[in-house]
This record gives C-alpha cells, sequence and structure tokens, in this order.
C-alpha cells in the first residue's frame, strides 16, 4: 500500500476530510495537497458526464485517470510513479472520496465553447 492507498483508505474510513487524513495527504503531497483540500472544500472540483475538471485560479483542467493537462503534471511528475500527481489530480481523489464533487448533468465539451 503506497501513500496515495493510505490517505485514501483514511477518507474512506472517515468519510469526511477528518485530521487524520489531511496529515496524511499533506505529509504526501505537501503544497500540492494543501491546493487540493482547498479546492474540495471551495467545492472547485466539477463532474460533467464526459469529464471530471477541477477550475484552478486561471483555468479549468481536465482530469482523466489521474492524467492532467497542467504543467505542473506535463513537466514536474513522474508518470510512473502513483503517488506523484498534481493538486488538481489529489482534488479528484479528494473529493469522490469525500463524496464532495459538483456534480453538472451537462457535457463538459459543450460547456467549454462558452468559456
Amino acid at each position: 500500500m503506497n501513500a496515495v492507498d493510505r490517505w485514501e483508505a483514511a477518507l474512506a474510513e472517515a468519510g469526511e476530510l477528518a485530521p487524520e487524513a489531511v496529515d496524511l495527504i499533506l505529509d504526501t503531497h505537501g503544497e500540492r495537497g494543501a491546493r487540493a483540500i482547498d479546492a474540495v472544500s471551495e467545492r472547485r472540483v466539477k463532474e460533467y458526464r464526459d469529464f471530471t475538471v477541477v477550475v484552478g485560479h486561471d483555468d479549468e483542467y481536465v482530469i482523466e485517470d489521474d492524467s492532467c493537462d497542467c504543467k505542473d503534471a506535463e513537466y514536474n511528475l513522474d508518470d510512473d510513479d502513483p503517488e506523484e500527481l498534481c493538486w488538481h489530480a489529489i482534488a479528484v481523489r479528494i473529493a469522490r472520496a469525500v463524496d464532495a464533487l459538483d456534480h453538472h448533468d451537462m457535457w463538459y465539451s459543450e460547456v467549454r465553447e462558452f468559456l
């Protein structure tokens, strides 16, 4: 069991962002974890019919199977290391674990046209 599995298990057990899970997230991911927790707390993780999107301060980021289109994921993270996730992917995992996704019954590909 890796560090991500441990904090996901802690979240599943608590059903919320309990202190133990928060500590595990921050120990594993540092500032990325803190940004992810903030995004979940602010309900910036959106679930559409076709994609899950995290609203950042400058843009929206599409996450599919822990893959993200942000620069951090593209340039700084090792795709082969399951513990290296950008804060957007971490936020999606947290939001799913604590049922904090903001659901939208529409296609993101259609919404994106208006942004």
